[in-house]
């Protein structure tokens, strides 16, 4: 069975749904969800990040947020990233999900692909679970500081995929704000 992406228009409603690859070349506009598992040390924020097995259809090898992935049909966003959570990192119970506002945004990717995602963005407080990665998904894991992931985006941006910079502003502005 080839899996569907739910294409979406401008407002993130779904105006259809086209098999996951076809709307990937086309770059179609489509719902897509960004996670990121955060825990609050005594010396600030860390973030969950994983990085991407190298056979991923595109982003192989590079670093992102929690996890991605696209809803299925009819399937609600939140039970789609828990779902996913699970079958890439095995993570089977997240602490509440806090929405935080869609972004659209389009990247021309490796293989000749074009992400093109109506981005819903979710942020967790760290799990109880132990991690345990999908091979074929995700190839390391690493909680790693704010200060050292701001670094690595000035100094080493093409480390991670196209949509984690903004997936990560967006996160901290967040969590900067329920400081107040």
């Amino acid at each position: 069975m080839k899996e569907e992406v739910q294409l979406v228009d401008e407002l993130g409603h779904v105006i259809g749904y086209e098999e996951k690859l076809k709307a990937h070349k086309l770059g179609l506009l489509h719902s897509a969800f960004s996670l990121m598992i955060v825990r609050n040390t005594k010396s600030g924020y860390e973030f969950l990040l994983q990085r991407r097995a190298l056979g991923k259809y595109h982003s192989g090898g590079l670093w992102s947020n929690t996890c991605c992935s696209h809803p299925r049909r009819g399937e609600p966003i939140q039970d789609a990233v828990r779902r996913r959570v699970n079958e890439e990192l095995g993570i089977m119970t997240l602490s509440p999900l806090h929405a935080l506002s869609p972004f659209t945004y389009k990247a021309y990717l490796d293989n000749d692909l074009i992400e093109h995602e109506y981005d819903h963005i979710f942020i967790s407080e760290c799990s109880p679970d132990p991690i345990c990665p999908e091979p074929n998904e995700v190839m390391s894991f690493e909680w790693m500081k704010e200060q050292q992931i701001l670094q690595l985006l000035n100094t080493e941006p093409k480390r991670y995929t196209a949509w984690f910079a903004d997936v990560f502003k967006y996160v901290r502005a967040y969590l900067l704000g329920s400081k107040s």
